[in-house]
Parts: C-alpha cells; sequence; structure tokens
C-alpha cells in the first residue's frame, strides 16, 4: 500500500532492520537510516538521528519531490526494498549489509520508470551523534574519521559521495546508483561490481537459511521473518544475540522508562535455544551455549543478567544530554545500569537452556558441567536474599515470585541433567528443589486472590506468573495456575494485550507509565494451549502478531490506545515469543516439552 510520508511525524513501527551479524541499521520510511551501531551492536552510532535529529547522523536518499512510498523485505530474507513513486516515475532503493565477507552497507538506487529527482545527504557522526567527524578524498573514496570512528564511503556516482551536503541528481529509467560504506582496508576497488556481487549473494545466503525451517503452519510467514530477524540479532563472532539493536527507544512517548538493549540478556536463554532447536536450527542454539559457557567461565559461579556480545561485563549507564531523544523520551541511556542487579531467575535460565539443548542434542558429554554446578553453588549462596527480579526494579529488591520460581528450575534441571546425562551432582540440590517448592506454594500464593502474587505477602499481580506452568513448576492445568491465569487477564489485560505489571501501583523506581508488554500476551497463549483452550490462543496470537509493523517487525511494546509501537526494535524476545507461540499451536512445541518432567 502507498503511503504519502514526507510529511509524517516517525514513528517506531516506520523503521525496518538490516544487518550482517555483527551490526544493524535501522532504515525509515523516507529512505533515511536513522540509526545503526559500528562495527559491532554495542559499539557508538554514526547514525543516531533517531535518537535526536538529523544533525545527529543520518544518511537519507529519497525523491526530492512529493512522493509515496511502499517497502518490503524481498521474500525469506533481509534484503529491504523501499519504493518511491512520484508525479514523474518511480525509484526503488535496495539496502542491505553482506551477511558474508567483508563488513559493508549496500545502498542500490534505480529508477524504475521515468524521470525521477533525488535528493541525497550523507552525515555520519562520532560519539553517538555527539560530534562531526573529519573527512576528506582518498584514492577516489570519501573517508570519516573521529572518536572510534574510521569508514570509506565509495559510489558509482563520485559526486554523490559527499560529507552533510543534500546534494541534488535526476535519475532517468534504466539509470542506477550504487554506494558502498566500509571500513577503509574492506573498500572494494569497483563499487558497482561489488554492489552487484554482494546482493546476489547476500539475498542467496538468507534464501538458503530461510529454506531449512522445518516449521510448517498457517503462521510460517511470520515464523520465517521472526527467525531472521533473530539471525540478524546474533553476534556471529560469538554466537551471543542482543536484545534489541536500538538503545532508549521509549516504553511510553515522553517518558524517562528508555533503555540500551544492545546486550544479550540471559533470562532470554531458553527462548532462544528452545525456539532455534524447534525450528530446526541447532547451530544457532549450540553458538550460544559456546557463547554463554565462554562468557562465564572466569565468573566462579556468579552470574550478571547480560553481557556484552564478546563475553565481557557492559559499560556504566550513562545519560546522552545532547540527545533529545525519541519523540522527546529523556534522558537517552547508553550502558546499562541494571547490570549489577541480583537476579535470581537467571540461574534458571541458563540451567534450563543448558538442559533443554542437552536434552534435544543428545549431548551427553560434561562439557560446561563444572561451570553449572559452580552456578548452583553460588546461587546456593544467595538463595536467601531478596532481588531486584525479572523487571529489573530499580527501587528495591523484593521476594519476587518468578524469581523463586526460576531458583527452583534451576535446581531441578541440573537435577534432571544429572540423572539423564550421567553427571554428578551434589546430594542436597533435590533437597533445596523441594523446599524452594514449597515455599514458593505457601507465600507466592494468595488463595483470597485465586492467585499467585508479584511478590511474597503481596496483593498485586504480575504478567511473569505465566511462566510459573510453562516452565513445568506445577501442571498447567493446576487450580492455582488457571486462577493466576484469569487473574492477570482481567487485572493487567486489554483485549489480548497485557501489561507487565501495575505501575501506578508498585514503587519501582521510576515514574510513568508504559505500554503492553508483547512477550506476555504469547506467554498467555501458551497457557491457553496448555489447557487445552487451542482456538483462544490461536485468536490471541494473530492479535498481537498482527500489530507488527508492514514489514513483519516487533517492538517491546505496544500503545493499545494510541495503537503505536513502543520500546526498543526489533525485540528479540518478542519475537522469540512468536516462534515459540506458533510452534506451541501446531504440535509438540517448547511449551509442551518445557513444562513436562519426563523431557
Amino acid at each position: 500500500m502507498l503511503q504519502q510520508v514526507e510529511t509524517q511525524k516517525r514513528e517506531i513501527s516506520d523503521l525496518a532492520m538490516i544487518g550482517d551479524g555483527k551490526c544493524a541499521m535501522l532504515v525509515d520510511r523516507a529512505g533515511a537510516i536513522a540509526w545503526g551501531c559500528w562495527p559491532r551492536f554495542d559499539s557508538p552510532a554514526p547514525f543516531a538521528s533517531l535518537l535526536g535529529d538529523d544533525d545527529n547522523g543520518e544518511w537519507r536518499i529519497a525523491p526530492g519531490e512529493s512522493f509515496k512510498v511502499s517497502r518490503q523485505y524481498r521474500p525469506d530474507t533481509l534484503v529491504l526494498e523501499t519504493h518511491f513513486e512520484t508525479e514523474r516515475g518511480s525509484v526503488s532503493l535496495i539496502d542491505f549489509m553482506p551477511f558474508e565477507g567483508a563488513q559493508a552497507l549496500v545502498r542500490r538506487v534505480r529508477c524504475r520508470r521515468g524521470i525521477v529527482a533525488m535528493t541525497s545527504r550523507f552525515a555520519p557522526r562520532a560519539g553517538f551523534g555527539r560530534s562531526t567527524p573529519e573527512t576528506w578524498r582518498e584514492d577516489g573514496r570519501l573517508r570519516v574519521a573521529g572518536e572510534q570512528l574510521d569508514l570509506a564511503l565509495q559510489s558509482t556516482r563520485p559526486d554523490l559521495a559527499e560529507p552533510d551536503a543534500r546534494i541534488a541528481f535526476e535519475l532517468s529509467e534504466g539509470e542506477a546508483v550504487d554506494f558502498v560504506l566500509s571500513a577503509p582496508e574492506d573498500a572494494p576497488e569497483d563499487a558497482g561490481v561489488f554492489a552487484a556481487e554482494a546482493e546476489r549473494r547476500c539475498a542467496a545466503f538468507w534464501r538458503a537459511w530461510a529454506v531449512r525451517c522445518t516449521y510448517i503452519g498457517p503462521w510460517r510467514a511470520a515464523v520465517v521473518r521472526s527467525l531472521i530477524t533473530l539471525k540478524a540479532l546474533i553476534y556471529a563472532p560469538t554466537g551471543a544475540m542482543v536484545a534489541a539493536p536500538t538503545s532508549s527507544l521509549p516504553e511510553q512517548m515522553g517518558g524517562e522508562r528508555n533503555w540500551d538493549y544492545r546486550y544479550c540478556w540471559l533470562r532470554d536463554a531458553t527462548f532462544t535455544i528452545m525456539a532455534f532447536l524447534h525450528a530446526g536450527y541447532l547451530e544457532e542454539a549450540e553458538a550460544w551455549v559456546n557463547w554463554f559457557v565462554a562468557a562465564t567461565k572466569a565468573n566462579s559461579g556468579k552470574l550478571y543478567p547480560f553481557y556484552g556480545v564478546n563475553g565481557a561485563e557492559v559499560i556504566e549507564e550513562r545519560e546522552a544530554d545532547w540527545l533529545s531523544g525519541f519523540d522527546h523520551s529523556r534522558p537517552v541511556r547508553f550502558g546499562n545500569g541494571a547490570r549489577r542487579q541480583l537476579q535470581l531467575d537467571v540461574y534458571g535460565e541458563a540451567q534450563d537452556a543448558i538442559f533443554q539443548w542437552r536434552a534435544a542434542a543428545d549431548r551427553k558429554g560434561d562439557f560446561g558441567w563444572a561451570q553449572q554446578v559452580r552456578m548452583l553453588n553460588h546461587l546456593s549462596g544467595v538463595l536467601d536474599q531478596p532481588d531486584c527480579g525479572i523487571w529489573e526494579q530499580r527501587s528495591h529488591r523484593e521476594w519476587f515470585t518468578q524469581s523463586r520460581v526460576l531458583a527452583w528450575v534451576a535446581f531441578d534441571r541440573v537435577q534432571r541433567s544429572a540423572a539423564r546425562f550421567g553427571l554428578s551432582a551434589p546430594s542436597d540440590w533435590e533437597t533445596k528443589a523441594a523446599g524452594l517448592h514449597e515455599e514458593i506454594c505457601s507465600r507466592g500464593y494468595d488463595p483470597q486472590l485465586g492467585a499467585f502474587t508479584r511478590a511474597y505477602g503481596s496483593k498485586s499481580l504480575d504478567a511473569s506468573g505465566l511462566l510459573i506452568g510453562l516452565v513445568g513448576f506445577l501442571p498447567a492445568c493446576d487450580p492455582r495456575l488457571v486462577g493466576t491465569l484469569e487473574a492477570v487477564r482481567k487485572n493487567l489485560g486489554d483485549g489480548p494485550f497485557l501489561r507487565r505489571y501495575d505501575t501506578e501501583r508498585e514503587q519501582d523506581g521510576m515514574t510513568g507509565r508504559e505500554g503492553a508488554f508483547l512477550p506476555c500476551s504469547f506467554w498467555m497463549a501458551d497457557n491457553l494451549v496448555l489447557l487445552g483452550r487451542r482456538d483462544e490462543a490461536a485468536a490471541i496470537f494473530e492479535q498481537v502478531a498482527g500489530v507488527a509493523n508492514d514489514v513483519g517487525l516487533l517492538s517491546e511494546e505496544y500503545d493499545v490506545s494510541g495503537r503505536r509501537l513502543l520500546g526498543n526494535f526489533p525485540q528479540a524476545l518478542t519475537h522469540l515469543a512468536l516462534v515459540h507461540t506458533a510452534l506451541n499451536l501446531t504440535g509438540d512445541g517448547p511449551a509442551h516439552r518445557r513444562a513436562s518432567s519426563d523431557y
């Protein structure tokens, strides 16, 4: 569908992602690369206008006259095609990053019909949009260098490869221009030859990867698009998956709930492992396990909530006061202060992920087992403490029910691993698991509410309670879990959409509200599948998947009344949850396996 966009305010849904397994770029409907870090997901962003304005870094290629636009990914690829229609003609802008070989960003402009007046502005910035880099000509290329920035731009029209200036040019039917951005040492000899071959190879790579998907069902297109998105969020050199390629996209427009998600969260581990395993991608699942073992080897069993893509600790959180924020949502943050929080659930997620990988891949060796034992020993030492919970509460620690459930999962999965794979585990872990189970059932469940509560002694509900049945703590049909499901739907729901918790009631250290948290809706559907209520689950799945943007991407949250996507984008956990629910709806999916004590 054609949409006139040149005068519209930018929305999160206007963005599409391209990437190469090392970093990602976000392209808006008007042909601007509005966000992109280089050369890694967690590097500074030479294009940061998404969080400020076009003087904070942007690369725009678009008609210089009134236009309408449509766009799509080339089927089963991450090659983005944006089609501009003007009164006099039409132009296609093809954006992609080769997944193999030297790192490069390629933009190809093709005039399909008539004559089109175009404009180009290449304006990268250093230090997340803070300073203008130096530029000069070198061997027919434009060199750009600044704080942690060293790039080379080539074009088949060298006169268009200029810094900052808005350059006007015309293309007639059949005419084309190619641009290649790379590190200076990777700059090709001929931009046009490189771009044509890179496009062919990039499309072929993605099609060959997508065809391996074993899911056959009514939502295959959405599943494949999600899997491609997830693959692009994996840092290929190590196997780590970032939560999102962006930072500080707001959970409420104009609010302060803005976080840096360009890191690898351990609580996404089991979702990651099982999504790839069940969809036919053993290599990606195994790469994550290898990254995890390498990243956590030196910590004597202590786990941080998240790590950098190379396994290092995340930088300290800081505020970028030179950026005005998306839709004036401030502060803009880089780094993440939750990195040193105590979050007990990550121990359960890590242990469950490795257990599921061993079971599905039938890995009977002791790879990583010594580290698993050290993790459980460390967990045993901090088990008597409240924590910051799955939602990383910044005000104070509590005895969060979901955290305790995932601590139980940690002990349960290690016992099951030892029994199934002939590994040696301390004998007292079974006693710890039993004690936790009894504690949670007595302190985390409120008979008056008929539901598991957000924290011990609380009367509040939390959508993370929907995970209790999905991890096999109790059978899904247990009246306490059914009561939790219905209470969460009633108190935190708006149709198929759920808030995580009541931000106005809970003192979580932040002001303002937030949108509906999209993964929670998929968790609700998963619970309904386990209860045999498939039609209800399918209806929720289709409604929630239906808020994806025009190229099939989803963010973290959704503003139900405003009908707009919120939060960092695209969000790995949302796409992982989508894949899980689609698999659950069509057979013996991840929820069935994870909730079963026999698996």
